[in-house]
């Protein structure tokens, strides 16, 4: 254990250990001499601009991205303007704020993103000092300019400039400033010689830490990673700590240096015994705790320190290193005596394989103070906190050996821990550069950890994690596979059916994976013809078809939402086709596609009855063209503009050729003048009525000469023109006219129906004269229509029908008891035959 514990470091009740995470691969001339250096936190990547300030065309600023392990990713000469700040956004992004203001993204790769601006008053004045800042709405900016006034950008992603009040004395930049996100607002505090202001949106307000010492200017301030503390370094040398709000004081500690301090950071972890504050000069790293007691470390190389949720990273031109606390349970189990269950446990797991008695000792020793399930958690909990693999096997093996003496302990906490530590130590691998600790990694959320390592493209690492945790495959697999194929598309060296035919074979039916975002991205990248194919294999042709229309193939586009099925797409389609093209290419690419053309026939039929008519005359369609005249004379009020209309009908169905139409529709056209001419002599608004309804009211008001020409002109069928006069002369009981009608030739609609009409006005002799003439099968029912019992008998019996003698039986009562066997005996007789 003593090889554990020799590069810890006391401080106060606590120790600080530095762990080597990388010896650095990269090249770098003169180390981090003349260059801006940004790290991004949770063992982000590390970004070098050099000589910044440089402007010359034939020897411009080199922009450098490395992994944490120092594995090239991108690099590129700088041609914009003079830089000020680079740094990284919470999405690994690289930020570029010039001198004039204007902020430059880049992603991972170093592949242009977007800019934009801090604002006019910025480029006018020039940006002094800026800093990058990370806060629960996003990644922020906050800037001095030349005018000595402050702008803040809360989230770059929804961008917001706020332009900070006037610091009262302030010329140029101040002596040292720090970003401070407290209760949901952003602030800014800044020392100006003595004097310290916290900068709102609406106020400069002059405030006093609390307990701080006699000083003359201040010369460094640091925040910590969770923004409730402070640190303060005066001229003095003295280190004040406190809350962020300047109402607490922690400490005080004099430093004994003079000089200002190139980075000083707060090296916090959760949980801690005892915090400390980072402090860096050329050549010394001091750790200064709480507790009045330093730590130093001299310094070779020039370094920049990056401060993390539970320590601070140390980054040189040849080596990567994480200073820290000591976790509690770790130091419980590494020191030297210690006689924590955890450390008896790992003590009696080490015998155990030497095969020695002493094993037996040590356990007995834990189960007389029932301590195992604590030394069992402890050996679980160090094994996370420990970055050597070989202390984390040594851990877990010791951990396992104290399971086997527990029957009511859950494995959980050990699975998950074993689980977490394979993951965390494949991410930390050279190759990858990825040194989170497991507090980070608890911290991040394995989510984001997929998403950063899909964002590097370390697509099989990240498939492999994905299965071995067992994440859903909307949420692991599929969503890898998704951005692996947006990246693919945009391979140039590959053709676009090699490109295809592999992310088919890849994706195949993921669930979660859409062929049409895919093909967007192809498209995106100027690669059309690859994001057809690509949309060949998307199932869903409601994403085939927007994406299609995006890309100008109108035709395909129509094609798929035809064989869709779906009218509301196909309507879509066509909606935008009608938009996008003129009227005569409109329709020659509906009359390619009839379903889409029935379609928007059927629209134009509710909706634009024009454009119905122009698709009829594109197309030559007579009979439809002459259907839609008839509908549009309807529609007129004016008789002129009908009739004008029906005769274009006339016209059309003479061109197909529809004689039984042409017919009718100059019937309809006579029929009109007709009705016009008598409302003008007569005023009766016969005009737009239908023939039979017209010869009704004619009929009504006793018009029966012009009845009957109507009859004639119009060759009405007899049996329509009998019953309309019968029911006008029924109505209107106008009896004598209708005893000479029913003379003036033979029915040809019978004689019963008077009979009916006649009882249906209750007028039964006036019935009686027409029961004679009705025919011999309907007399039966004409003497039963008049009540006349025995006509209906003697009916029935002379035509020796059962049936009929069965429904006069039926209508007798009692008091007919002649009249029912005279019925019996002709039924018996007509039996017997």
């Amino acid at each position: 254990m003593a090889f554990i514990t020799a590069n810890w470091n006391p401080l106060g009740d606590a120790f600080y250990r530095k762990t080597e995470l990388y010896q650095l691969s990269w090249k770098l001339r003169d180390g981090f001499k003349d260059s801006l250096v940004a790290a991004a936190p949770y063992g982000g990547p590390i970004a070098f601009l050099r000589e910044p300030l440089r402007q010359s065309p034939s020897s411009r600023p080199q922009l450098e991205i490395y992994s944490s392990s120092g594995v090239s990713i991108a690099s590129f000469p700088w041609k914009s303007g003079s830089v000020v700040q680079i740094g990284w956004t919470v999405t690994d992004e690289l930020l570029c704020i010039q001198e004039d203001g204007t902020v430059l993204i880049y992603d991972l790769f170093g592949s242009f993103k977007r800019h934009f601006s801090m604002g006019q008053d910025v480029v006018n004045s020039q940006v002094l000092e800026a800093k990058v800042f990370h806060s629960p709405y996003g990644t922020g900016i906050a800037i001095v300019t030349g005018a000595s006034r402050f702008t803040l950008a809360t989230n770059i992603d929804d961008l917001k400039l706020r332009r900070l009040p006037e610091v009262p004395g302030l010329h140029g930049s101040p002596s040292c400033w720090v970003v401070l996100t407290q209760d949901r607002q952003t602030k800014v505090l800044l020392a100006n010689g003595p004097e310290i202001f916290v900068l709102d949106t609406t106020s400069c307000t002059s405030v006093t830490p609390p307990g701080l010492g006699p000083y003359n200017s201040i010369l460094h301030m640091s925040v910590s990673f969770s923004y409730k503390y402070l640190a303060i370094l005066t001229d003095g040398g003295l280190l004040w700590t406190g809350s962020s709000n300047l109402q607490d004081k922690l400490s005080e500690v004099d430093t004994k240096m003079r000089s200002q301090p190139k980075q000083m950071l707060w090296c916090r972890r959760p949980r801690a015994q005892q915090p400390s504050v980072v402090l860096v000069w050329d050549r010394l790293l001091l750790v200064v705790g709480l507790c009045n007691d330093t730590i130093q470390f001299s310094v070779e190389d020039q370094c920049v320190c990056v401060g993390e949720l539970d320590g601070v990273r140390i980054i040189s031109p040849s080596s990567h290193e994480l200073l820290q606390e000591v976790p509690l349970v770790c130091q419980d189990i590494f020191k030297i005596a210690s006689m924590a269950p955890g450390a008896l446990l790992l003590e009696a797991h080490r015998e155990y394989e030497k095969c020695s008695q002493k094993a037996d000792e040590y356990l007995r020793e834990i189960k007389e103070q029932n301590m195992l399930v604590e030394a069992v958690q402890q050996c679980v909990e160090a094994a996370g906190h420990e970055y050597d693999t070989d202390t984390q096997k040594a851990l877990l093996r010791a951990a396992s050996f104290g399971k086997c003496f527990l029957t009511d302990l859950s494995p959980r906490e050990f699975v998950n821990i074993c689980r977490e530590l394979r993951v965390l130590n494949a991410v930390r691998d050279p190759e990858v550069g990825l040194p989170l600790t497991h507090t980070q990694f608890k911290q991040m959320t394995l989510p984001v950890l997929i998403d950063r390592l899909v964002y590097r493209q370390y697509y099989p690492l990240v498939m492999e994690v994905c299965r071995y945790l067992k994440v859903p495959d909307f949420q692991g697999v599929s969503r890898v596979l998704k951005h692996w194929a947006s990246c693919k598309v945009q391979q140039k060296d590959l053709s676009d059916e090699d490109i295809a035919r592999a992310v088919c074979m890849k994706v195949g039916d993921s669930p979660g994976v859409s062929y049409s975002h895919i093909a967007a991205k192809a498209y995106e990248c100027g690669r059309t013809e690859l994001a057809i194919k690509l949309l060949d294999f998307e199932a869903r042709s409601g994403e085939q078809v927007p994406l299609l229309l995006k890309m100008k193939r109108s035709q395909l586009a129509l094609s798929k939402a035809v064989e869709s099925g779906d009218t509301d797409l196909v309507y879509t389609v066509v909606t935008y086709l009608k938009n996008q093209m003129n009227r005569g290419d409109f329709f020659m690419t509906l009359r390619n596609q009839p379903v889409a053309l029935s379609l928007y026939r059927q629209f134009c039929k509710h909706e634009e009855q024009e454009t119905l008519k122009d698709l009829y005359n594109q197309d030559d369609d007579h009979q439809e063209l002459a259907n839609y005249y008839i509908a549009a004379s309807y529609r007129e009020k004016r008789l002129d503009t009908r009739l004008s209309l029906l005769q274009r009908a006339v016209d059309e169905y003479n061109k197909a050729k529809n004689e039984f139409a042409v017919k009718a529709t100059e019937d309809q056209i006579r029929l009109l003048r007709f009705q016009k001419k008598l409302d003008d002599d007569k005023a009766l608004g016969l005009l737009g009525m239908s023939l039979q309804k017209t010869m009704e009211s004619l009929l009504e008001v006793g018009l029966h000469k012009e009845t009957d020409q109507l009859y004639r002109e119009f060759k009405v069928p007899d049996k329509r023109y009998w019953w309309l006069k019968l029911k006008s002369l029924a109505e209107k009981e106008e009896w004598e006219e209708l005893e000479k009608f029913s003379r003036s030739k033979k029915s040809p609609i019978g004689y019963l129906v008077f009979v009916e009409v006649c009882m249906k006005k209750h007028n039964k002799a006036e019935a009686k004269k027409y029961v004679v003439k009705v025919s011999p099968e309907q007399k039966v029912k004409a003497h039963l229509a008049v009540g006349d019992l025995e006509g209906a008998a003697d009916a029935a019996i002379e035509r020796r029908n059962q049936s009929e003698m069965g429904t006069v039986l039926a209508r007798c009562s009692a008091s007919d008891r002649l009249l029912i066997e005279k019925l019996n005996r002709a039924k018996s007789s007509v039996a017997k035959k």
